[in-house]
């Protein structure tokens, strides 16, 4: 489900220093399975070589002498009809009021004008010349035609100066190219919200209650909806990872806080995918002050949390929404039957359910084993795999639903 796979993809570099990063650019769409075409204009060959980029993609990476060579004046043709996408990373200053006003005084401005394709930008320069108002002119000129740009991220500069003008770093561009491609995939226009990593329940400000969940599935799906084309919210508790790009992250700490958030988010959902290991009981009162250690309480009463999934069965009979519900179960002991329970309780349209014993699946790791407990009594195991994998399974089952 990897939209970048198959997909002809130009990436024009121009002349800036940030012109080093394109060749990581470059290296990252090319493991990612896109066939890449690098356009450099002059000015880029003064910071890079063609040679650097035919090294990461195993492609020809063309220069201008390229226009008027063995392929004559087509060139351009060729590489503009046949792309999926075009990206200009780094996009100089120079470039982006060609772009603007149509100028096409080399192979990268006139494949550019030749290109029907999404067009995404990746601006690179000084902060006075990112500031300048004719840039920032060209730069809306360019937006109201429907480019995508992205950035530029805020640091030192080549100048020496500190400001506004860095290009992003190529992971952050490599997910918006991701994104972009996926935008016609069989959930566009579906809502579908994620649910991800553990909660917190104080005890006072300093300490809580957690679990030992890393968020690794819950964003696995996050990310598997969007390459589908979904609209994607995910609500997610304390995590250290970085959200898939193209998401609508809702952050949240607490039970109570998800269980708003949920409610909210899933009033006009399709489909809820509640991956998020919920703690199960919080303590009855908080302290206000940090617990001293001399204080000698040896003990924390507790109470159950809001049932979020119960909740949401209850606002589906009101509403009909969301109209689609994943459950998980993570359990040590009795999988199946906890699971099944709980597929029937909840009123859920699939349960997964993992061992969370097993030192290859669940918390923390990066791979998964999982058997899948539908209504019906269909039970579906699914091998060792990885959390994309398995993502990529349940959400396969999810467009079958909403394509009905």
């Amino acid at each position: 489900m990897n939209p970048i796979a198959g997909k002809n993809i130009v990436l024009g570099v121009t002349g800036s220093i940030a012109a080093y990063k394109a060749a990581d650019l470059a290296s990252k769409i090319h493991q990612a399975g896109g066939i890449i075409n690098v356009v450099l204009t002059p000015s880029a060959c003064q910071f890079i070589t063609p040679i650097t980029f035919q090294s990461v993609t195993g492609r020809k990476a063309y220069v201008d002498a390229d226009l008027w060579g063995g392929e004559s004046h087509v060139a351009h043709i060729g590489l503009g009809h046949n792309a999926d996408l075009l990206v200009i990373a780094p996009a100089s200053a120079n470039t982006i009021a060609k772009l603007a006003h149509g100028i096409a005084d080399n192979l990268l401005t006139v494949t550019a004008l030749a290109a029907g394709c999404p067009v995404l930008l990746a601006p690179a320069m000084d902060g006075d010349m990112y500031l300048h108002p004719a840039t920032q002119a060209n730069l809306e000129i360019l937006r109201l035609r429907g480019v995508e740009i992205i950035g530029p991220g805020e640091g030192h500069l080549a100048s020496g100066l500190i400001g506004k003008g860095r290009m992003v770093e190529p992971a952050e561009i490599l997910g918006q190219i991701r994104w972009m491609l996926s935008q016609r995939g069989p959930l566009h226009g579906c809502k579908v919200v994620v649910t991800a990593g553990g909660t917190q329940e104080p005890i006072d400000p300093v300490r809580f209650i957690t679990n030992r969940s890393s968020g690794k599935q819950g964003y696995a799906l996050a990310q598997s909806a969007l390459d589908l084309g979904a609209k994607v919210t995910l609500i997610t508790g304390p995590t250290a990872l970085a959200a898939p790009h193209g998401v609508c992250q809702v952050d949240i700490s607490s039970a109570e806080e998800m269980l708003r958030a949920v409610l909210a988010e899933t009033a006009d959902a399709d489909a809820l995918l509640m991956a998020a290991a919920v703690a199960d009981f919080r303590p009855v009162n908080v302290s206000h002050q940090k617990i001293k250690k001399s204080s000698r309480i040896n003990s924390i009463s507790l109470e159950p949390t809001v049932d979020i999934l119960a909740a949401v069965a209850g606002q589906r009979v009101q509403t009909g929404y969301p109209r689609r519900v994943v459950g998980f179960a993570a359990e040590t002991q009795s999988l199946l039957e906890n699971a099944r329970a709980k597929l029937n309780a909840k009123k859920l349209d699939l349960i997964v359910a993992n061992d969370v014993s097993a030192p290859d699946a669940g918390f923390e790791v990066d791979t998964n084993r999982v058997t899948l407990l539908h209504p019906d009594g269909r039970v579906q195991p699914l091998a060792l795999a990885s959390k994309n994998e398995v993502a990529d399974a349940i959400l396969q089952i999810v467009v079958e639903w909403l394509q009905v």
